[in-house]
């Protein structure tokens, strides 16, 4: 009976892992194509558009990063993307932390206001909001992208940072306020670095989010010298249509960034994502 129950607990276990494998497989093989098309020149892609290099070439990665200009694409990413980032979660952090810690007149009809900027997609505002930062004067720079990248990415960083502060323990503020700490104090040194994992869940979210953004640089930003990654790899794939292997090394040094971010903060990411699952 004993021996049943142990090969059944093996039969089981692995499975899971045979299902789990699978999906790494189903999820991993496009990258792994990827890569290995930009290794190949093109001829031999042609030739077999699936086998694996017979040497890896490098030369369509370093041809796409100077003639491509990836170099500046990457820069102006960067300088999109991390401010967006940075004020989104700090935005994000504050607030929900004040909504779901403190209780004041009209806080429910706040956070639902907040929430209702999930249902508004960037298409049905993208016509005003030219004309109100044409009026600003931010129209052809950097902040045209980053201030509504920012305003965008607020009601699911709130939404976000609320839902996990709402869950922890009410007793640990209590605790810091005995001990004489201020508010911002007992936010900044007890409850900020118990919301890391849902912190690195929407850094890892907003990430990926400023940096594949295509339209809001298309329609904010003319000068070609201030495109983003997205921008540039379509006017690249415009360019070299026929080389695929000058395609695939552009696709892959855009996709660099985004599992470089992933890979740092990966624990974190898979903890918030659970957090709250098991009580």
């Amino acid at each position: 009976m004993a021996r049943t129950a142990t090969s059944q607990r093996l039969f089981n276990s692995t499975g899971k892992y045979v299902v789990l494998v699978l999906m790494a497989v189903i999820a991993l093989y496009p990258i792994f194509q990827m890569w290995m098309t930009a290794l190949r020149p093109s001829n031999e892609i042609l030739r077999s558009p699936f086998a694996l290099p017979s040497t890896l070439d490098w030369s369509n990665l370093a041809t796409a990063w100077t003639t491509g200009r990836f170099g500046t694409y990457l820069i102006n990413s960067v300088i999109i993307t991390i401010p967006t980032v940075v004020g989104v979660v700090v935005l994000s952090c504050l607030a929900g932390y004040g909504i779901s810690r403190f209780k004041f007149k009209g806080r429910n009809i706040m956070f639902m206001t907040i929430l209702l900027g999930l249902t508004v997609p960037f298409q049905s505002v993208m016509i005003p909001l030219y004309y109100q930062l044409l009026n600003m004067g931010l129209l052809g720079t950097y902040w045209s992208v980053i201030l509504p990248g920012i305003a965008f990415g607020l009601p699911f960083g709130v939404f976000l940072m609320q839902s996990f502060f709402e869950d922890l323990p009410h007793e640990l503020a209590e605790a810091g306020r005995v001990d004489g700490c201020s508010e911002f104090k007992i936010f900044k040194d007890i409850m900020l670095p118990l919301a890391k994992p849902a912190v690195s869940t929407l850094i890892v979210f907003q990430f990926m989010k400023s940096w594949n953004e295509f339209l809001m640089p298309l329609l904010y930003l003319q000068d070609e010298n201030m495109r983003p990654i997205p921008l540039g790899l379509m006017f690249f794939q415009g360019a070299y249509t026929r080389d695929i292997g000058l395609i695939a090394a552009g696709v892959a040094i855009s996709t660099v960034p985004v599992i470089a971010v992933y890979l740092i903060f990966q624990r974190q990411f898979v903890k918030g994502l659970t957090a709250g699952a098991v009580k």
